[in-house]
């Protein structure tokens, strides 16, 4: 889902933005202003557009192969956002201008400023991504397991067991 709500805005933007000046939305809060960014947030690394596909395309190989071994909705959740995310700039950057491995990706959204001059531009992809990592930061922080369980709860056998094993391993 998060894939396509990222394609679909970024067509729409372009269609409805390019040759156009920003969008006041909410008072000036959100503006729509259509940007291709070759870098990361605030165009980081610009100079280095082929890298970025390199390092997605990494993500992508570990989320998938993180998925087979889920038993988490929550987590599955976050990995999807995550997953939504690093796929819809990975396609910016193999199919758009100016070149495959180093296409610029479409963003839009702006907060405060037209001109990303407060906070980066931006497009769904970045705020799945940015969504689906705070929430296994959340998962993470509360103990919330990939396999399901949660981590120090009393009763729970399996990590204990897990616990003790990693313990007589580190004093070997």
């Amino acid at each position: 889902m998060a894939l396509l709500a990222d394609l679909v805005t970024k067509h729409l933007a372009l269609a409805a933005l390019t040759d156009r000046g920003p969008v006041r939305l909410l008072g000036g809060f959100v503006y729509l202003s259509l940007t291709r960014n070759s870098g990361a947030a605030w165009s980081i690394g610009a100079d280095h557009t082929w890298i970025f596909p390199l390092i997605t395309i990494g993500v992508v190989g570990w989320i998938v192969w993180m998925a087979l071994r889920l038993r988490s909705l929550p987590w599955a959740i976050s990995l999807g956002l995550v997953l939504g995310g690093a796929l819809g700039n990975l396609v910016d950057r193999i199919f758009r201008a100016p070149a495959p491995f180093h296409g610029h990706v479409v963003d839009m959204i702006s907060l405060f400023d037209p001109y990303g001059q407060v906070w980066p531009v931006f497009n769904l992809a970045d705020s799945s991504l940015v969504c689906g990592v705070l929430l296994a930061v959340l998962l993470e922080l509360t103990g919330r397991q990939r396999d399901g369980r949660r981590a120090g709860r009393a009763g729970d056998q399996a990590t204990t067991d897990t616990a003790q094993g990693t313990e007589q391993r580190e004093r070997a």
